[in-house]
C-alpha cells in the first residue's frame, strides 16, 4: 500500500460511488489516494470544516488554522481487508510528517449520527475529546440532507447567507424527518511535545473511547411535536436518492465524465 496526492476530480468520483456522504468538503487542501498494485483503493482528504478558526480556538485559544488539518473524507473500497482504513491512517500520518512538518495536530469527527463511534481512530491511538449533538434531515426516500443544503431549496426572501431552516409546516409538506445524533471528537498530536500541550486545552482528551452502546438519536418525524429517543439508528440511508444533493454530487461527473478520469490524470 502506498499513498500519494491525487487530482480532486479523481478522488471525488471515487468516494461518491462508495461513501455514505456523497457531498465533497469545500475547504479541502490535500487529496490523498491509497494505491495497491497501482490501483486506487482509497482516498483521504485534509483541510478544514465549516468553521476552521473556531475549531482550533476551542482546542487552543492561541493557535490558528496553520497548526492543524481536519480529515474531511476517508473512504476505502469494500474489496480491501478489514484493517485497511487503519493502514491508510498510518500512511497519512507518515505523509503529513514528511510533507507538512508544520502541522501539529490531525483532527477529525466520527459520525455517530450514522452509527460510527470512531473505531478506526481508536485503533490508530487518536485521543478522544467528547461529543456534540448535530442534526440532519432525512427524506421519505432515505436521502440524508445537511441543513445548509436544505436551506438552498427553501425561499430566502430575507437575503440570509444560508437561508432559513424549514418550519413545522414545511417539514410536513416535504415529508422530512429531523434527526439528532452524536458526533465524536478525535485528535492526533504529531509529536510528543504537541501531545503534552494538549494538557493546556480546555477539552479533556483521553483514551476512554465511546462504543456502540454510547450511540443515541433524537427523532421528530413530519407532523410530530415531540422528540423520540432511540438507541438504534432510526432511518435507512439510500445513497441513490439524490433529490436535494444532486447538484453537489453530479457536478464532477457531469463536466468530466467517469470512464477514464483517473487514467487521464495519472
Amino acid at each position: 500500500m502506498i499513498i500519494k496526492p491525487i487530482d480532486w476530480r479523481v478522488g471525488t468520483l471515487f468516494f461518491q460511488s462508495r461513501h455514505y456522504s456523497a457531498v465533497a468538503p469545500r475547504l479541502t487542501k490535500h487529496w490523498l489516494g491509497v494505491y495497491v498494485d497501482e490501483e486506487l483503493k482509497g482516498i483521504l482528504t485534509l483541510g478544514w470544516g465549516t468553521n476552521p478558526m473556531g475549531t482550533i480556538r476551542k482546542i487552543f485559544p492561541d493557535h490558528t488554522t496553520k497548526d492543524y488539518y481536519e480529515i474531511g473524507k476517508m473512504c476505502m473500497d469494500e474489496s480491501m481487508p478489514r484493517n485497511s482504513e487503519s493502514q491508510m491512517l498510518s500512511k497519512t500520518l507518515e505523509w503529513i510528517k514528511k510533507n507538512l512538518p508544520n502541522i501539529k495536530y490531525l483532527y477529525t469527527w466520527a459520525d455517530g449520527i450514522v452509527g460510527k463511534p470512531g473505531y478506526v481512530y481508536q485503533s490508530a491511538n487518536f485521543l478522544y475529546g467528547g461529543f456534540i449533538w448535530s442534526d440532519i434531515y432525512v427524506s421519505e426516500t432515505g436521502e440524508k440532507i445537511h441543513s445548509r443544503t436544505l436551506q438552498g431549496h427553501l425561499p430566502n426572501d430575507d437575503g440570509m447567507k444560508y437561508g432559513h431552516r424549514p418550519n413545522f409546516e414545511q417539514l410536513k409538506e416535504m415529508k422530512l424527518t429531523r434527526v439528532f445524533g452524536k458526533q465524536f471528537r478525535y485528535i492526533y498530536p504529531m509529536n510528543k511535545t504537541h501531545r503534552k500541550n494538549l494538557k493546556k486545552s480546555p477539552i479533556k482528551w483521553t483514551l476512554e473511547y465511546p462504543k456502540h452502546k454510547d450511540l443515541q438519536w433524537r427523532i421528530k418525524k413530519p407532523g410530530e411535536t415531540e422528540w423520540k429517543i432511540s438507541n438504534d439508528i432510526p432511518y435507512e440511508y439510500n445513497k441513490d436518492s439524490l433529490k436535494y444533493n444532486a447538484s453537489n454530487v453530479n457536478k464532477v461527473s457531469d463536466k468530466y465524465g467517469v470512464s477514464d478520469l483517473e487514467e487521464f490524470f495519472n
